[in-house]
C-alpha cells in the first residue's frame, strides 16, 4: 500500500510536475479497485491538510511548488492581517482586509503571494483557501433588532458583527453576553452568521467577565467524565510493593522541603542541599512523577496535550489535570510518601557540575514552606515562634542561598539576560470585584527555587542531548539583527553605549552590562521593557537551539509536569530511556521522534493561549478598579509612545492610554526611534522613560481601557487652526500646509491673496497656501430640504448617501484634519429628504477644479459634494446615528441659514439656503437593490431574508411630520424614511435586511442600557 510521505516526497523533487489522479496511478502502479480506492482517499485527505493542493485543472502538487505559502493568519482590528508562515524562513505576508475571503484570526490557509516590494522586502498576498478554522464559536454581546440580531465580539480582531437570525436567539436580549456558533463564515461584504449555543448572563452581572473571557479563548473548563474517571481511579498513597518494584531510590530520609507561595495547592518541586565530605555541594531538585499517573495515550493524557498547560486567572486556576491528581497524589505534600523524579547535580568548590544523576525516586517532604518565611529567616526578620519552630532547618537554608547566589553570579556572568520586572497581584472579592493591587515581592527565598530549577532545567537537557534521543527543548532564539540596532540606538538618547561583537553582533553579555548600568535608573523599567520587545518570543522544539536569554546552550522544562505538557512528555522520556538501559528501541525512537515537532508547535500556541487570556483578565480587572477613581490624579511613567498618543503606567502596574488628540497644547509628531512625541511650535518633548503627573479621564469597560489625561495641559488658543477638526477661525503658523505661515481677518488676506468680500479668486483664495482662510459663497444644493446643522468630523449628522438631488441648502459645518503637513479633508454627505437619498454639490468661489485630499485644496476653485444636516430648528439634531433628537435629519425641516466651513480647501462661505423640492430617487433601495446576490450559500437574498422574518416597506413618516417612501432599520430611518412609530409599525423590511447582512457591524446598537451606539 502506498503511504503518504511517498506521494508528498514525489512532488516534492525538483523533476516533477503536477500530474492528474490517472497520471499518479500510473505512476505507483495502482492495479486492484481497492487499492485505487484508497488511494483517492489518501489523496483527498492530504488536500484537506493542506499537504498537497489540487489545481482548478485538477492536477495535485505540493503548496510550496505552486506559488501558495501556509500559514496562520493573525489579524488586527482594523481589518488587515498578517500570514505567519510555517516555514520560519519565509517572510510574513500582509493581506488586505478584502483579500481575507472567508478566512478570520486563528486560521490556518494557503495564501498566494500577489505582489513583492521592491528589494523583495514586504510581501501582499490573498487567502485562496482555508485549511482549518480557529473560530468555530465567538463570544460577544448579543444586539437585538427585533426581527434579527447581531452579536458585537469581544475579540476586536472580528470586526464585523455576527448576524443572528431571529430563530437562533435561544431567549437572549440585548445586552447579554452569549456564545455564537458561526453557520456560514464572512464572504464579501457579508456578515459571518451564527446561532447563539449559550447565554453566559447580562454583560454587567458578576463574574460574567471572567466566563467571557474563558469562552473567548476556549479555555475548557470542566473535565469530561471518562477523564475524571481515569483520575478517580488513581491510588490516594504509595505502597512498598510500588517502590521496590520500580525499582525507585528512596530519598525519605534525607531533609527535602518545599517553598511555594502561601495560596500554592499544586506542589509539584521539592529540593535539598547537602555539604558531601569532599568539600562539594550536591543540590536535588525533586520533581512529581507524574508521568507515572498519566499514561500516553489516555484520556487523562489526550485532554492534557488539548489543554497545554494550567491557566492562571486573577481569581480562579483552569488545571491542565483534575485536581484529584494535582492537588492529591501528585502534589508533593508535607510528610506523605510521593513518587519523584530526581535531578542530583554536584558542584566543585569552582562551581563546575563534576557529577549529576536522574532517576526515579520515592520522598517524603519534611516542611511545606512559604516565601515569606524563607525570607524572614534568612533576613532575620521572623517572629521567635518561626525560629524556634525551623531551627533544624536554618544550616540547610544558609547553605541553599549561598548555592543560589553562585549560582547566579555565574549565569550573569556569561551573559544571561534577567529582567527584574515588578509583577502585580490583583486582590479581588468573593464578587470577584478588585480590591487592591499589590506588587509581587521577588525576594531572596524566589530566587533561590528560580536558580535551582533552572540548573536542573539545563542539566537534564545537556544530558538528553548528548543522548540524541527525541526530547523537547525551550529555545529562545538570537533577536532580530535590525531590531538589536534600534534597540542600541534608542539607548544613545540615554547617554548609555554598547558594544558588538564581531560582525556586529550583540552578545546577550552585552546587554547585562547593559541592565546592570542602568540598575537604580529612573530609565530602568523603560530600557528594560524596550529591551525585552526588541528579541523574540520563547517556544518549545524539537531541536536543541539554545536560550539567548538565559545564554544558555541547552534548556528544557522539566520541574512542572502537574500544569505544563512538555514536562509531562520530558519526564515520560526519561522514564522510557532509564527503563532500557540509557536508550530507545528503534520503533520508539521513531514513533517519538515523528511526534516531537507536534507536541512542542501545540504546546507553544496553548501557552500563548494562556497568556492572553491571563492578560485580558489582568487588564479586565484593572479597569474595573480605576473605574471609580475617575478624576483622581497619579504619577507615572511614559511607558510606551505610538504615533495614536503615549501609555502611562503607574506605581501599581496599571496603564493607560494619553491620547494625541487629548495633547491641546500643540501638534505632536511621532518620532519612532526615539520613542518620543515633539511639540511642532514648542518642540516640547514626551519621551519613554518620563515621569509625568496625569489624571484618569475615562475607563472603558467595553474595551478594558483607561484614558488619562495631563494635569498641566492648556487648552489651544480660541481661533487656532484644530489638526484634529473643528471650526474655522484664523488659521496660526503653518499646520500642515507646506510651512506657509499667512495671517487673516475675519477670512480676508492681508496679502491680497485669499479673496476680498469673502469671495475667493480663481484658484488663489487660500488654496495654495497664500495666506490664512478666505469667505466664500454659500452652497446651494438641487433640491429637498435641508435642517440647519452642524455635521462635524466623525460624528456627522447624516451618512454619505446615494447621488441625487434631493438635498437643499446645507447649513452643515465640514471639518477637516492637518495630518503630518496635510490637510486631509473628512467629508459627510447627508442623506435625502422628502424622496430618495441625496447629495448637495455645488461649488466653492467659481471654477470646477476638484480639490486634493492633501493639504491642497486643488489648482483652482474646489467642488465639493456634500451637506451636513442635522439641527433643525426644534427637529433632529446631534450627533451620529443616535435616536431622541439626536438622528440623521433627513425629513424637510425648512429652510434657514446656511453656513458651509471647510478647511482641507480652506475657505468659509455664509449666506441663505434655499429650499427646493427632492428629485432624487423616484424608488427607494429597496427597490433598486431587489436583486442583490447571496451572503454566502442558501438561496438568494430575498430568500434568505424572508426565512428569517423580513417584511417589506414601502412607505413611513419622515421625521420632520412630512411623508415620503423609505425603508427603516430597527426603528432607525433612512432616506427620508419613517421615523419610531412608523417603524414599529412596519418592523423590517427586505433592504434593511439586506444593510443589516451584508454590513454586519453597520449598525445602531442597544447596549442593554438604553444607551445607543454606532460602530465603524
Amino acid at each position: 500500500m502506498i503511504k503518504e510521505n511517498e506521494v508528498v516526497s514525489l512532488m516534492q523533487e525538483e523533476a516533477y510536475k503536477p500530474m492528474s489522479y490517472k497520471e499518479l496511478e500510473k505512476h505507483f502502479g495502482i492495479g486492484s479497485a481497492n487499492e485505487f480506492k484508497d488511494f483517492i482517499k489518501m489523496l483527498n485527505q492530504l488536500e484537506e491538510s493542506g499537504h498537497i493542493v489540487r489545481s482548478p485543472n485538477d492536477r495535485y502538487g505540493v503548496p510550496e511548488r505552486m506559488n501558495l505559502v501556509r500559514g496562520k493568519l493573525q489579524a488586527h482590528a482594523k481589518g488587515f492581517a498578517f500570514l505567519i508562515p510555517e516555514d520560519r524562513e519565509h517572510p510574513d505576508v500582509y493581506i488586505n482586509a478584502h483579500d481575507l475571503n472567508t478566512a478570520m484570526n486563528g486560521d490556518i490557509v494557503f495564501v498566494k503571494v500577489t505582489s513583492r516590494s521592491q528589494g523583495g522586502g514586504r510581501l501582499e498576498g490573498e487567502v485562496v483557501r482555508v485549511i482549518t478554522r480557529a473560530n468555530s464559536q465567538i463570544v460577544g454581546v448579543f444586539q437585538s433588532q427585533d426581527t434579527y440580531a447581531f452579536v458585537i465580539a469581544d475579540d476586536k480582531r472580528v470586526t464585523r458583527d455576527i448576524f443572528i437570525p431571529q430563530h437562533a436567539f435561544m431567549g437572549a436580549v440585548s445586552g447579554q453576553k452569549v456564545v455564537v456558533k458561526i453557520v456560514n463564515y464572512p464572504e464579501g461584504r457579508s456578515a459571518a452568521e451564527g446561532e447563539v449555543i449559550e447565554i453566559l448572563g447580562h454583560k454587567d452581572d458578576p463574574g460574567v467577565d471572567i466566563l467571557a473571557i474563558i469562552r473567548k479563548h476556549q479555555l475548557p473548563e470542566a473535565f469530561q467524565p471518562e477523564v475524571l474517571a481515569e483520575a478517580e481511579a488513581a491510588p490516594d498513597s504509595i505502597t512498598e510493593e510500588e517502590i521496590i518494584g520500580q525499582g525507585r531510590r528512596d530519598l525519605r530520609a534525607k531533609t527535602i522541603v518545599t517553598i511555594d507561595g502561601e495560596d500554592a495547592k499544586d506542589l509539584d518541586d521539592a529540593v535539598n542541599v547537602e555539604l558531601l565530605e569532599n568539600g562539594n555541594l550536591r543540590l536535588g531538585v525533586h520533581i512529581a512523577d507524574v508521568s507515572y499517573y498519566v499514561r500516553e495515550g489516555t484520556a487523562l493524557d489526550i485532554e492534557a496535550y488539548n489543554r497545554g498547560c494550567s491557566v492562571y486567572l486573577t481569581d480562579r486556576v483552569i488545571p491542565m489535570l483534575p485536581h484529584r491528581l494535582s492537588n492529591g497524589i501528585c502534589s508533593l505534600n508535607p510528610q506523605v510518601d510521593r513518587l519523584t523524579m530526581s535531578c542530583e547535580m554536584e558542584f566543585d568548590a569552582d562551581l563546575k557540575v563534576v557529577n549529576h544523576e536522574i532517576f526515579t525516586s520515592v520522598i517524603k517532604t519534611k516542611e511545606r514552606m512559604t516565601y515569606t518565611n524563607v525570607r524572614k529567616l534568612l533576613t532575620g526578620e521572623a517572629e521567635p515562634e518561626i525560629v524556634e519552630k525551623y531551627a533544624y532547618l536554618m544550616e540547610d537554608f544558609k547553605r541553599m542561598e549561598e548555592l543560589a547566589a553562585r549560582l547566579r553570579s555565574r549565569r550573569m556572568k556569561r551573559g544571561a539576560i534577567d529582567f527584574d520586572f515588578e509583577e502585580s497581584k490583583i486582590l479581588v472579592d468573593a464578587e470577584g470585584k478588585p480590591t487592591d493591587i499589590v506588587k509581587r515581592e521577588r525576594s531572596v527565598a524566589e530566587m533561590m527555587i528560580e536558580e535551582f530549577m533552572l540548573a536542573a532545567n539545563e542539566t537534564v537537557a545537556e544530558h538528553f542531548s548528548w543522548l540524541k534521543v527525541p526530547f523537547l527543548y525551550r529555545v529562545h532564539e538570537d533577536p532580530d539583527s535590525e531590531k538589536l540596532m534600534n534597540f542600541m540606538e534608542f539607548v544613545t538618547t540615554f547617554g548609555y553605549a554598547m558594544r558588538g561583537g564581531k560582525g556586529g553582533a550583540i552578545h546577550a553579555r552585552s546587554l547585562q552590562a547593559l541592565l546592570e548600568d542602568i540598575k537604580g535608573s529612573p530609565e530602568e523599567t523603560v530600557i528594560s521593557k524596550v529591551m525585552l520587545r526588541s528579541m523574540k518570543q520563547a517556544k518549545y522544539d524539537a531541536q536543541s537551539l539554545g536560550h539567548f536569554g538565559l545564554a544558555a546552550e541547552f534548556y528544557s522544562h522539566f520541574t512542572s509536569p502537574i500544569r505544563r505538557y512538555p514536562d509531562l512528555v520530558i519526564h515520560r522520556v526519561i522514564r522510557e530511556v532509564l527503563e532500557n538501559g540509557g536508550t530507545l528501541p528503534d520503533i520508539r525512537h521513531d514513533y517519538l521522534a515523528s511526534r516531537m515537532n507536534d507536541i512542542a508547535q501545540q504546546s507553544s500556541e496553548r501557552e500563548r493561549v494562556a497568556v492572553d487570556a491571563e492578560r485580558d483578565t489582568e487588564a479586565l480587572k484593572k479597569a474595573q478598579y480605576m473605574l471609580d477613581k475617575v478624576g483622581e490624579e497619579f504619577e507615572g511613567i511614559i511607558s510606551s509612545v505610538t504615533g495614536f498618543g503615549m501609555f502611562i503606567e503607574l506605581d501599581n502596574t496599571v496603564e493607560g492610554l494619553i491620547r494625541l488628540s487629548d495633547l491641546t497644547d500643540d501638534y505632536y509628531n511621532h518620532h519612532e526611534k526615539q520613542h518620543a512625541l515633539i511639540g511642532e511650535r514648542t518642540s516640547k518633548i514626551y519621551r519613554l522613560g518620563d515621569s509625568i503627573k496625569v489624571r484618569v479621564a475615562r475607563v472603558s469597560m467595553e474595551d478594558h481601557t483607561i484614558d488619562f489625561e495631563l494635569l498641566d495641559m492648556k487648552p489651544r488658543k480660541e481661533g487656532a487652526f484644530n489638526r484634529g477638526g473643528g471650526g474655522g477661525g484664523k488659521f496660526k503658523g503653518a499646520g500642515g500646509f507646506k510651512g506657509f505661515r499667512g495671517k487673516s481677518d475675519n477670512g480676508r488676506s492681508d496679502k491680497g491673496k485669499g479673496g476680498t468680500n469673502g469671495r475667493p479668486e480663481k484658484g488663489k483664495g487660500g488654496y495654495k497656501g497664500k495666506g490664512g482662510f478666505a469667505k466664500a459663497q454659500p452652497v446651494v444644493g438641487q433640491g429637498g430640504t435641508t435642517n440647519q446643522g452642524d455635521a462635524s468630523g466623525n460624528q456627522t449628522t447624516g451618512n454619505p448617501g446615494k447621488r441625487g438631488d434631493s438635498s437643499g441648502a446645507g447649513q452643515g459645518k465640514k471639518r477637516g484634519r492637518a495630518d503630518s503637513g496635510a490637510a486631509r479633508r473628512i467629508e459627510m454627505a447627508a442623506r435625502g429628504a422628502a424622496e430618495g437619498a441625496g447629495v448637495t454639490e455645488g461649488t466653492v468661489g467659481t471654477g470646477k477644479g476638484r480639490r486634493r485630499s492633501r493639504g491642497k485644496a486643488g489648482q483652482g476653485q474646489g467642488q465639493w459634494q456634500g451637506n451636513g444636516q442635522g439641527q433643525g430648528e426644534g427637529q433632529s439634531q446631534g450627533q451620529g446615528r443616535k435616536d431622541q433628537g439626536q438622528g440623521r435629519a433627513e425629513g424637510p425641516a425648512g429652510s434657514g441659514d446656511g453656513k458651509a466651513e471647510h478647511i482641507a480647501g480652506i475657505g468659509v462661505g455664509e449666506g441663505q439656503g434655499k429650499t427646493r423640492r427632492g428629485k432624487g430617487g423616484s424608488k427607494p433601495w429597496s427597490d433598486k437593490r431587489e436583486k442583490g446576490g447571496k451572503i454566502s450559500e442558501g438561496g438568494s437574498l430575498r430568500q434568505r431574508l424572508q426565512s428569517v422574518g423580513a417584511g417589506r416597506t414601502d412607505s413611513g413618516v419622515g421625521r420632520s411630520g412630512e411623508r415620503g417612501r423609505g425603508v427603516s432599520l430597527g426603528g432607525e430611518v433612512q432616506a427620508g424614511g419613517g421615523g419610531g412609530a412608523a417603524a414599529e409599525r412596519s418592523g423590517m423590511d427586505w433592504a434593511s435586511g439586506v444593510n443589516a447582512l451584508a454590513k454586519g457591524g453597520r449598525r445602531r446598537s442597544d447596549d442593554g442600557d438604553g444607551s445607543k451606539k454606532r460602530r465603524r
